[in-house]
């Protein structure tokens, strides 16, 4: 040994003392891969579980109690869930990051995000469309460009940020910056974040009041979201029998007192906003006292998205079960082959995909996998402190990224988006109309080759039920040449809807259009705009719903002179 070189080994050998004992100081999960899976087919078991018995009640309750005899009797073949949006969106999220691993760029996300197929709706909708119009994330989700922002659509997609991340909060939060922002923000997105808060809980810890906790940890807690959650375990704890006393509260400030609706899409009995469905997860979590029958039917029972909530909570409970203890009636009749719809899983294979990006977590969040001495392999897990995102609120938007889609990258979108065939189409049809709010129903909005006689019509239809499908304009009225808008407009033989009319926030005409006022298919407007003579004005042509049937707006002319 040469001994000159010793005193230049001691400060390593003492370095080398100290990492080991740094390491053997951090405190570590523990879990073997064979409970690690076991536990993450549970919880994707709970949320196809909860979304099929929670299914036929969506929305067909709002500010009411859904009464028990109206919740559908559970069957095992009710399972087979593969054509639910609370499930396929996180698969493409999953097929995102088995592609591209945990470190995928935002943009990539949101790329691959405007490249599916499925029908969806609200912010998932609005998020989409603006990707594939060219606006790139974080702006897609941002609310000057997304009026649903705040609404369920991250929350009830979240479940996979935490089904790979377990007792890692951390990554769920990150999952929820690259994934939620394409269509949430605020506490749109804490709403996911929160929920993938529980899932990563849910491998190691069997108290549901800790676990909803955990999950409280990983938002602001300055949000109205956290608010809400500290609520109801606050009124949990006042009535610990009795939901129905909590649902009343829930009720009184998070329906109908509006300064918790500032960002709902709608303030009318329909409430779609994330904070009151995240409070129906926490209640059939709590309420539920680990029963996994009554976890899903109070969830449900509590209205609103009544299919989402349940699948969340189910997914969460089921979670820290693991598959194997699970009743036969929720796995019997699962079908291994089925695929999830606009999707390359099926059941083992969606398996098998979380297993390697949880593996690939557990290394990125610091640990390792070993091999015991039986060849059975365990994950050992750092401890995190759960490092929520920025405070933010949608009805006071920070400044907007004002990002956008490179040449490059609008080329990478294949899947040509409605939104741009109808940019196309009102460019040279009806010049400085933009189209928003308009719903795939009735396979809204379209271009009809002839309808009614008349050819190159446009078709169009609300979001839903309370949101209107809007065209707008700017436009200036000459002080010498006053302006007439025509409007030439039909409607489908089954249905009708209200045409209505606004110039800046003045209603300028409501009527119907249907078959008693188009008694020849088509009603000719002619609005006169000459009290606007000499100003500019913001002009809306709306498709307001009725009673929703067949309530598309069919548009053969737009004309200002």
């Amino acid at each position: 040994m040469n001994t000159h070189s010793f005193p230049k080994l001691v400060p390593a050998i003492l370095a080398g003392i100290w990492l080991s004992s740094t390491l053997s100081a951090q405190q570590f999960h523990k879990i073997g891969l064979d409970e690690y899976r076991d536990k993450m087919m549970a919880g994707w078991i709970g949320q196809m579980a909860g979304v099929g018995q929670g299914g036929p009640t969506e929305f067909r309750w709002q500010e009411a109690i859904i009464p028990a005899n109206e919740v559908p009797t559970w069957k095992p073949e009710m399972i087979n869930q593969f054509h639910q949006d609370d499930i396929y969106v996180e698969m493409t999220f999953l097929r995102t990051l088995e592609l591209y691993g945990l470190d995928v760029s935002i943009r990539q996300a949101g790329i691959d995000f405007a490249n599916s197929e499925y029908p969806l709706w609200h912010a998932n909708l609005h998020g989409r469309e603006n990707l594939r119009s060219g606006i790139a994330p974080p702006d897609s989700g941002h609310p000057k460009f997304n009026s649903h922002a705040d609404d369920i659509d991250y929350q009830i997609e979240a479940d996979f940020s935490g089904l790979v991340a377990p007792g890692m909060p951390n990554i769920a939060i990150e999952l929820g910056e690259t994934f939620g922002r394409l269509m949430n923000y605020g506490d749109g997105l804490y709403g996911g974040q929160f929920v993938g808060g529980m899932y990563a809980a849910a491998f190691f810890e069997n108290d549901i009041e800790t676990i909803v906790r955990a999950g409280l940890t990983c938002i602001p807690q300055q949000s109205q979201y956290a608010e809400c959650i500290r609520d109801v375990l606050k009124w949990y704890h006042q009535a610990p029998d009795d939901w129905q006393a909590t649902w009343n509260k829930i009720e009184a400030k998070y329906q109908k007192n509006p300064d918790y609706r500032r960002f709902s899409c709608d303030k009318g009995k329909f409430n779609i906003d994330a904070k009151i469905n995240g409070a129906y997860i926490v209640m059939g979590l709590l309420y539920g006292k680990g029963d996994l029958d009554q976890t899903i039917v109070i969830s449900t029972r509590c209205g609103q998205d009544s299919d989402c909530n349940p699948s969340n909570a189910a997914g969460v409970l089921f979670t820290t079960i693991g598959y194997q203890d699970l009743p036969d009636h929720y796995k019997s009749a699962l079908n291994p082959e089925g695929k999830f719809s606009h999707t390359p899983y099926n059941f083992p294979t969606l398996v098998e995909v979380c297993e390697k990006l949880a593996r690939q977590a557990v290394v990125r969040a610091g640990g390792r996998i070993e091999t015991q001495a039986d060849g059975k392999e365990v994950m050992l897990i750092p401890q995190q402190t759960p490092e929520p995102t920025a405070f933010e609120q949608c009805w006071e938007p920070g400044p907007a990224a004002n990002s956008r889609f490179t040449e490059e990258e609008m080329a990478q979108i294949t899947t040509w988006s409605k939104a741009r065939k109808m940019e196309e189409f009102l460019k040279h049809q009806a010049p400085g109309w933009t189209l928003s709010q308009c719903g795939p129903d009735m396979d809204a909005p379209a271009i009809l080759d002839e309808w009614n006689g008349r050819e190159d019509v446009l078709l169009i239809h609300p979001l839903d039920r309370q949101t209107p499908c809007i065209l707008t304009s700017r436009i200036e009225i000459p002080q010498n040449q006053p302006l007439t808008l025509h409007l030439a407009v039909s409607h489908h033989p089954s249905g009708d809807y209200d045409l209505i009319l606004r110039a800046d926030d003045e209603l300028l005409l409501r009527q119907t259009v249907g078959a008693t006022t188009a008694k020849d298919g088509w009603l000719d407007i002619h609005q006169d705009l000459s009290a606007y003579a000499g100003k500019e004005i913001q002009l809306q042509i709306v498709n307001q719903p009725t009673g929703w049937a067949f309530e598309g707006a069919y548009i053969g002319a737009i004309h200002l002179h």
